[in-house]
């Protein structure tokens, strides 16, 4: 897959079949939409082509507002896109300034003159353009004039699964893992690098990998025990992960840190990604570090029995 961060440099395709959007966690109901432009592509020789827009529009247009929220960075989301057989993958700086494109402009300086669109598919609720102007009967009226189809992705299609983005992070906000991981068609994942701790979990027993994700708007589930898979550099391990602030030994920082089975490298300064399988309990405050200690030991056997047929 090709990756343009910006239109600038995107050479016109003869035959290019696309759709836009922000594609936060490239779920289940997006998936949909990809298979459809794969099969239109195949059928006519043409090439697929995902335009997508970074930062997300709500962070550039609202950057008081820090509640959102993100289940991909940029790099995962390409990741995804890749992996589901897309060919171009069309990074649009979002700004101010571009989110006063009108549709029009949108539809002829990038569609049409930028791309070479033949063919658009989009989701059944999709606007775009200034103030969200843009819509499928627009398109159709016009497209004639452009030079391209368009086919709307019909919403008893999308809403038969009953998926949106904001649907799954209200899920991982509740530490919901089954539904959140349902609806995205995988485990939800995280990336971050180890950094230094206080050891105590070594002093427990269970030593923990302590995780330091570098983007702020990434989402980090509900606190709580999980049972995880673990991936460092080209090898996947099975784990436990804490999410919260300790209370026990009172905590007052939220902390990421997995205790991961059968591993004892050295990995500080290196990058794990994490996959949530399940939530295994809330987070709990206990009277001493034993009752802690004797729980976790609880916590390995609940991690272990669920991870039983993710890896052998």
């Amino acid at each position: 897959m090709k990756i343009y961060h910006g239109i600038d440099d995107f050479s016109r395709l003869k035959y290019a079949v696309v759709t836009s959007g922000t594609f936060d966690g490239v779920h289940i109901g997006h998936q949909k939409i990809l298979a459809r432009l794969l099969e239109i592509a195949s059928k006519n020789h043409g090439e697929t082509v995902v335009i997508t827009f970074w930062p997300h529009p709500r962070l550039v247009l609202h950057p008081e507002d820090d509640s959102l929220k993100l289940l991909n960075t940029f790099e995962e989301k390409a990741e995804l896109l890749k992996e589901q057989g897309i060919q171009h993958l069309v990074r649009i700086p979002f700004t101010k300034e571009f989110s006063q494109y009108t549709s029009e402009e949108f539809i002829q300086k990038i569609l049409v003159d930028t791309i070479g669109t033949k063919k658009l598919v989009i989701g059944y609720d999709h606007r775009f353009g200034h103030n969200r102007e843009g819509s499928f009967e627009q398109l159709k009226i016009n497209a004639p004039r452009y030079g391209f189809e368009v086919e709307e992705i019909p919403r008893q299609d999308v809403d038969h699964v009953g998926v949106s983005s904001s649907k799954i992070r209200k899920a991982l906000d509740e530490g919901d893992i089954d539904t959140a991981n349902h609806f995205l068609g995988r485990p939800y994942s995280l990336t971050g690098r180890v950094v230094m701790g206080d050891k105590l979990g070594r002093l427990l027993g269970y030593p923990t990998a302590n995780i330091e994700v570098d983007t702020k708007y990434k989402l980090i589930p509900a606190d709580g025990i999980y049972a995880v898979t673990v991936q460092h550099e080209h090898t996947t391990y099975k784990g436990m992960l804490y999410i919260g602030n300790r209370p026990t030994v009172n905590g007052t920082k939220r902390n990421i840190e997995v205790n991961i089975f059968d591993f004892a490298k050295d990995i500080y300064g290196e990058s794990l990604t994490l996959y949530f399988h399940k939530l295994i309990r809330g987070d709990s405050k206990f009277s001493d570090l034993e009752g802690l200690k004797a729980q976790l030991g609880l916590d390995k056997v609940d991690a272990l029995r669920i991870l039983v047929n993710v890896i052998r």
